[in-house]
């Protein structure tokens, strides 16, 4: 039973790497022109190959055995010849297939890349980001090989190996099967081999990308290490990962490298098959030492192209992996997606409505519960209650980061799943704790609300948050380059510039998910000035613990267990003595 299921296992693995390998080959099909004259000039080079023994027979026999220097003249300038177009068509072959492969490999990347984009945040959640980095950088490179393998080695050397050996069963039946004699060992050992190094090739993969996903957490986390003192832990953990990945490619290497020993024996084994038989039995004399020679040449032809066969296999199974986890991703279909027949959604004036809003992250354990409410246009919300309450969710389903799976989100009578999610999203601001700052100016990074925004309307927006001042004092001003994150700024200046960012856009609907937590207090009170008038008009969502932020709001839910539980404003709630005057009297504590 247990063997049926291996077999069954090898079988399926088998069919999805050649599923795999026609689908890289089926990008070779957008540049048939290319790859048409590729072939052409394989078909040359094959030919020429195939003809060199025979010249060389033809000069031993015909020529250096009858003293026809003449004719041994010739064929040395055809022959020179012959190896110049030969080598022309070799570099021609390696210029155009590198060309080819890089265009592939750009297209490949685009198309991988620009799907992470349509991707949904469950699948960010699921995925360390040093795993996806490595797909869309280390596992495209490996394709390359594959791709110029799958035209330049594998037809080619195929071809060649078919030829070769009917060429020689045409000249001589009986040295032809003593030069193959050796073939079934040959087939044993390379299937033995094949089972063990893909294996181990796989096992290789996932330790690459583990090692990758090791550094990329720990140089995003170098504050926290470096904070608590724990370089030394992380470093063992970096040589723990290191060390895995060095054995898988120590250990795949060991077995790979067995095809070449056992072609070379079996070359070897043939070869010696051969000579004792053309001499034993068949009793060759000097007249047809070219023969010989030609056939010894000819068996070389037969092993080299078994051996690249054999590399070739070596790396299709060392990156077939990695195209698979490539495919994977492509594959890996958006939760969240523009539904058929998806209309733009006009311009809004933001009026919100759940009704009967259930949600679950993994299917499992619920977050909201039959949540309903209305929200008026250019009302301000306050979500407040205890942390994994189901407050940032509500957030994130109005901005449609995620798909509810019951009941119905409104905005302006308006489905969100019957609009599309890019009108959608340009008229709403969503702010974060943690706000990225991308590697540019700091006009570029405020820009990035508003890609079309002017000069006026960004420091327009920089002045409204009070951000203006700072950025001034800077020895370029808004045309200072930041560094990654926003390296060199203050936590209070990178919010002010995500603030920046957001206004930027003139958002119909804002979402603020603790979006002033980092802020210091004085900083605060001028952003909350400012932001003051310019939502005035605009429905805004804001989720924060200081009363501050959320006091002056129009609404406050009170959000627990997935549910609204009160709702009110600040004094209206405190005057209930319920859930909020708690939350209030405990933070005021």
């Amino acid at each position: 039973m247990a063997v049926n299921s291996t077999k069954k296992d090898e079988s399926t693995a088998l069919a999805d790497k050649a599923k795999t390998i026609l689908r890289l080959a089926k990008y070779l099909l957008n540049y048939k022109g290319s790859i048409v004259v590729v072939l052409m000039i394989i078909a040359v080079a094959t030919a020429i190959t195939l003809i060199n023994p025979l010249l060389i027979e033809y000069s031993i026999d015909e020529c250096i055995v009858k003293k026809d220097y003449t004719s041994l003249y010739q064929v040395a300038i055809l022959a020179l010849i012959l190896n110049f177009v030969l080598f022309a068509a070799v570099k021609g072959r390696m210029y155009l297939m590198a060309k080819i492969s890089n265009k592939i490999l750009v297209s490949i990347r685009d198309e991988l890349y620009s799907h992470l984009q349509k991707l949904g945040l469950r699948f960010y959640d699921s995925l360390p980001a040093g795993k996806i980095l490595s797909r869309v950088i280390e596992d495209v490179n490996s394709l390359k090989g594959v791709l110029q393998d799958l035209v330049v080695t594998l037809l080619p050397q195929f071809i060649t190996l078919i030829a070769v050996v009917v060429i020689m069963f045409i000249k001589n039946p009986i040295l032809a099967a003593a030069t193959l004699v050796s073939t079934p060992l040959l087939v044993a050992g390379l299937l033995f081999i094949k089972v063990k190094c893909s294996t181990l090739w796989h096992i290789h993969s996932k330790k690459s990308s583990n090692l990758s996903g090791v550094i990329h957490e720990d140089i995003s986390g170098m504050r926290i290490i470096q904070g608590f003192a724990a370089e030394e832990e992380t470093a063992d953990s970096f040589s723990t990962a290191v060390k895995e990945h060095q054995d898988s490619f120590r250990d795949a290497v060991r077995i790979g490298d067995l095809f070449n020993s056992v072609i070379e024996f079996t070359t070897m084994l043939s070869t010696i098959c051969m000579y004792f038989v053309g001499v034993k039995f068949l009793h060759i004399d000097s007249e047809s030492v070219g023969t010989l020679t030609a056939f010894s040449l000819y068996a070389g032809m037969i092993w080299q192209p078994i051996s690249q066969l054999g590399n070739l296999y070596t790396n299709l199974v060392r990156n077939v992996a990695r195209a698979n986890r490539i495919f994977e991703v492509i594959d890996t279909a958006p939760e969240v997606f523009d539904r058929e027949g998806a209309t733009e959604l006009p311009e809004i004036s933001g009026s919100v409505e759940f009704k009967d809003v259930s949600f679950s992250y993994d299917d499992k354990k619920g977050v909201l519960d039959n949540v309903s409410f209305k929200v008026k246009p250019g009302e301000t919300i306050a979500l407040v209650g205890p942390t994994g309450a189901g407050k940032s969710t509500i957030a994130n389903l109005i901005s449609r980061f995620y798909d509810i799976k019951q009941g119905q989100i409104l905005i302006d009578g308006h489905d969100l799943t019957s609009v599309t999610i890019e009108s959608l999203r340009k008229q709403m601001g969503v702010m974060t704790q943690d706000n990225f700052l991308f590697t540019g100016t700091i006009a570029d990074n405020i820009r990035y609300g508003k890609l079309d925004a002017t000069q006026e309307e960004i420091e327009a927006a920089a002045k409204a948050v009070n951000a203006h001042d700072f950025i001034m004092k800077l020895e370029k001003g808004y045309e200072t380059e930041l560094q990654e994150r926003g390296a060199g700024l203050s936590v209070g200046q990178r919010q002010l510039l995500a603030f920046a960012r957001t206004m930027v856009s003139m958002p119909k609907i804002l979402i603020l998910d603790e979006a002033t937590s980092s802020i210091d207090t004085q900083s605060e009170i001028l952003v909350q000035k400012g932001i003051a008038e310019l939502l005035k008009g605009r429905t805004s969502f804001v989720i924060a613990h200081r009363l501050s932020t959320i006091k002056n709001a129009d609404r406050i839910f009170v959000v627990d267990h997935g549910r609204i539980v009160e709702a009110g404003s600040h004094n209206e709630l405190m005057a209930q003595k319920g859930e909020y005057y708690s939350l209030c009297q405990a933070q005021m504590a």
